[in-house]
């Protein structure tokens, strides 16, 4: 059984910067497409942002210029660096990914959610 592996959550002041991290539990297992997500307390989830296998990225008018979606294929590893946090960025995030295992498909899977808390 295979599922995403989500770290590097927690608190930081408004201002700072953390930079969380998805891999698949499998080494044979590799991330396709995928998405970082988010949901505050009372809202709905939303897509932060998304990288294709081709490299694309896409992110919401609320991050861009402060958050990077990026992989390392050799760590088999999909990462989010949030810089300049506001307390409005604060909620539980997840990572949403398509998943291969060789040349077939496993469908996307996602992430357990890692809690972000900015804070003065």
């Amino acid at each position: 059984q295979v599922h995403l592996v989500e770290s590097g959550g927690g608190l930081v002041q408004p201002g700072g910067s953390l930079r969380l991290s998805c891999a698949a539990s499998k080494s044979t297992v590799s991330i396709n497409n995928m998405g970082w997500y988010r949901q505050a307390p009372g809202k709905q989830r939303e897509l932060v942002a998304a990288l294709t296998s081709g490299g694309s990225t896409n992110y919401a008018d609320s991050v861009k210029g402060r958050f990077t979606i990026s992989r390392d294929n050799a760590k088999n590893a999909v990462y989010l660096q949030m810089n300049s946090l506001k307390p409005e960025d604060t909620a539980v995030y997840y990572c949403n990914a398509n998943l291969r295992e060789g040349w077939t498909s496993l469908g996307y899977y996602w992430g357990q959610g890692t809690q972000v808390t900015v804070f003065s």
